[in-house]
């Protein structure tokens, strides 16, 4: 029998305890595994969010996978399951194993055909932008809430989170403190350093200087808040006078710094020297002008000085070549929404079957009372039955729920998207703002080798096979059978 592992994951803890998934990814890999007469030897489950690198359980895998070269199969249910980024996959990569991907009906391996790569590299790029199109969707439900006047984040010091009601309530110990804190510093007879030592010694409490400084700018006090670049009216309830706060910004004007608006380097952290390898950075000459150059990090470089205008036609260069045939498209896309088809068929006659049974438990539950009521079956026996067929009842809506959350999103629509980005990139690239090219270029490659004369991209999957099959013209019309 072939040994494997197996591997799930939910995204949050409400997904654990609403019963979304890890049991009914475990189901699903396991009855794989016993149709493909596979062994399991260990099983891996993460309850995390997708926010920062590195999850323990995953890590804990890759090791395992290391230390037992013996077993070189893994199951997992589908693409986003497996990986939350570029790097995740590279990692697995290294490791030379077999990735059977149920639901999506993939084998993954270096043996794989390139369509089938090609195809699980597009799945991971959606996977990717399903992430942040949910964090996009978030930031736009916190810019929403704060349009209504109520702040979307952390409450300042004075103030606290009201869970229930997802409200900014006063604190009634803290803001005693902050109130404390405006009135000594606007009578002007005080410093941070002395405020502190006051906090500490009428409230016990220790606040650092350069907190206490934060506190005193703060227009929250005065009703007023900045959430993403923009200035907001709270509805939030008020405890520091206006008058006092406005003298407090007096007393520091004295004391405060002027700002300097920084001129944003677009591209920079994109690009690596060809010559050392260094970072190429960007200053601002005059105000006005952003040139490019060598960080020169491992001694002085070769590597000219390249004002930003000529760089970023350089850079935009290399995305003419990522062009696919139409009909291409149009085969891979066909490909795609069959393989959806399928999994979408599997789902509902699950979804039925599961339905049924549901309803046949019930059936027995409501049969099996009516018999208590007649006094055909004795209490205790009642009960008992009753018992487990709550627990079946149970799994079988887990298990429906799961399904619900299972549902596969129109991956080939998805897919003709990603095609579509990649033959118009060129042409959206020349008629954006800097800015925008280099977002658009961070979507694409992950870094540019940049010499005198070229800048050599790394593309991101699945655009760098996207450039390998155009620059080899491996465009024959034909797909891989795999």
């Amino acid at each position: 029998m072939i040994s494997a592992i197996i591997y799930s994951r939910v995204s949050s803890r409400e997904q654990q305890q609403e019963g979304f998934s890890l049991g009914a990814q475990a189901k699903l890999l396991r009855e794989h595994a016993d149709r493909n007469d596979m062994t399991i030897l260990k099983a891996f489950e993460d309850v995390e969010t997708a926010k920062t690198s590195g999850r323990k359980q995953f890590s804990e895998m890759v090791k395992w996978l290391k230390q037992h070269p013996s077993c070189r199969t893994l199951l997992v249910e589908k693409t986003d399951r497996l990986y939350r980024n570029f790097r995740d996959a590279v990692t697995l990569e290294e490791l030379d194993i077999e990735i059977h991907l149920v639901k999506e009906g993939q084998v993954l391996s270096k043996d794989a055909k390139s369509n089938t790569k090609l195809i699980h590299g597009i799945n991971l790029v959606l996977a990717r932008n399903y992430s942040e199109n949910l964090k996009e969707e978030v930031k736009k439900g916190m810019r929403e809430k704060a349009s209504q006047g109520i702040y979307p984040g952390h409450a300042p010091f004075g103030y606290r989170n009201n869970k229930a009601d997802r409200t900014i309530e006063v604190d009634p110990v803290d803001s005693h403190m902050v109130i404390r804190l405006m009135e000594l510093y606007a009578a002007g007879a005080h410093t941070l350093s002395t405020l502190c030592k006051v906090l500490k010694t009428e409230f016990g409490k220790t606040m650092s200087r350069g907190n206490i400084h934060l506190i005193l700018k703060n227009r929250f006090y005065i009703g007023f808040f900045e959430w993403a670049g923009e200035t907001y009216r709270g509805t939030h309830q008020l405890f520091i006078d206006p008058k006092t706060f406005q003298r407090v910004q007096e007393v520091l004007t004295g004391h405060n710094r002027p700002k300097y608006s920084k001129q944003e380097i677009a591209f920079r952290g994109l690009m690596t020297c060809a010559h050392d390898g260094c970072m190429l950075t960007g200053d601002v000459q005059k105000q006005k002008y952003v040139y490019y150059r060598c960080t020169g990090n491992r001694g002085k470089c070769v590597l000219p000085r390249f004002k930003e205008e000529v760089l970023s036609q350089r850079l935009g260069e290399p995305l003419q070549g990522l062009q696919v045939p139409p009909v291409i498209v149009e085969q891979i896309v066909a490909t795609l929404r069959e393989d959806q088809n399928q999994a979408d068929s599997r789902l509902e006659n699950e979804r039925v079957r599961l339905t049924s049974r549901l309803t046949a438990i019930r059936n027995r539950m409501d049969a099996a009372y009516m018999d208590k009521l007649d006094g055909k079956i004795p209490e205790d026996f009642w009960e008992r039955k009753m018992t487990d067929w709550r627990t079946e009842e149970q799994q079988v809506k887990l298990a429906l729920d799961g399904l619900a959350s299972s549902e596969n999103t129109d991956r080939a629509l998805d897919a003709q998207r990603v095609f579509e980005l990649a033959n118009k990139a060129y042409l959206l690239y020349v008629s954006q703002d800097s800015a925008e090219k280099a977002k658009l270029l961070r979507m694409m490659c992950s870094n540019f080798c940049v010499d005198a004369v070229s800048a050599t991209p790394t593309y991101r999957y699945p655009f760098n096979m996207i450039f390998e099959r155009a620059k080899l013209e491996e465009w024959s019309g034909r797909l891989d059978s795999n």
